[in-house]
């Protein structure tokens, strides 16, 4: 059976999990992890491939890993990426999803987090970068400036950012504007260091240089 972004995205089995795992991030003092999230991630891998040329149906799988990847979080968010992908083979077989389609979701929900990452197909490598571009202001959920960690600084820190695909030059770039006096540029680089050598992974699968620019400045 094809199942649909749709069929996932109205799922309220899907979306009670999705609920439920941001609950527990919140109580740990993560960011937003909720619809908000898992939509841009979804969107952007979508969009991604449908650009590069892929077809429609693998934006359509992309989509549907980019809005699943994170309900493992449910479980604990230690190595949510492999409890994830084994929830998402039970929801998608019990729905009856085509054996091939269920594999490329699973494995690209699998492969999303830095700890165990890597783009082994053009999914999990589209979703890997709509997951670790996704830097912004409205992801902090802690009011209190003062009691800020430094993931909380580094996001609240970014006042715009917005990635750019330049076909002709196959060059992702990842173009920030942060307010240094809330973060410096290099406490941004050092706590997401490794999720960008991940995004310059991925977007090498698909034959891409990966760009992160601050301020202005390049550094990757």
């Amino acid at each position: 059976m094809q199942i649909t972004y749709n069929d996932i995205k109205n799922s309220a089995e899907i979306n009670t999990y999705i609920r439920c795992a941001d609950r527990s991030l919140t109580a740990l003092g993560y960011t937003e992890h909720s619809f908000a999230h898992v939509t841009k991630t979804a969107e952007f891998a979508s969009n991604l491939l449908l650009r590069l040329g892929y077809s429609e149906r693998e934006a359509e799988l992309a989509r549907i890993a980019g809005y699943m990847h994170d309900i493992g979080n449910v479980v604990n968010r230690v190595d949510h990426a492999q409890s994830g992908a084994v929830m998402a083979f039970r929801i998608l077989d019990k729905m009856g999803m085509d054996p091939e389609d269920t594999a490329a979701v699973v494995t690209a929900i699998g492969n999303h987090d830095e700890a165990t990452a890597f783009p082994v197909n053009a999914i999990a490598a589209a979703v890997i970068l709509g997951d670790k571009t996704d830097v912004r202001r409205s992801r902090v959920r802690n009011a209190d400036l003062q009691g800020f960690d430094i993931h909380d600084r580094v996001n609240y820190a970014v006042e715009e950012s917005h990635v750019d695909l330049d076909i002709e030059q196959m060059l992702l770039t990842s173009e920030l504007s942060i307010d240094t006096s809330i973060c410096a540029v290099m406490d941004y680089f050092e706590i997401f260091l490794q999720r960008m050598l991940l995004c310059r992974k991925a977007a090498a699968f698909f034959g891409l240089t990966f760009r992160l620019v601050i301020n202005g400045q390049t550094l990757l």
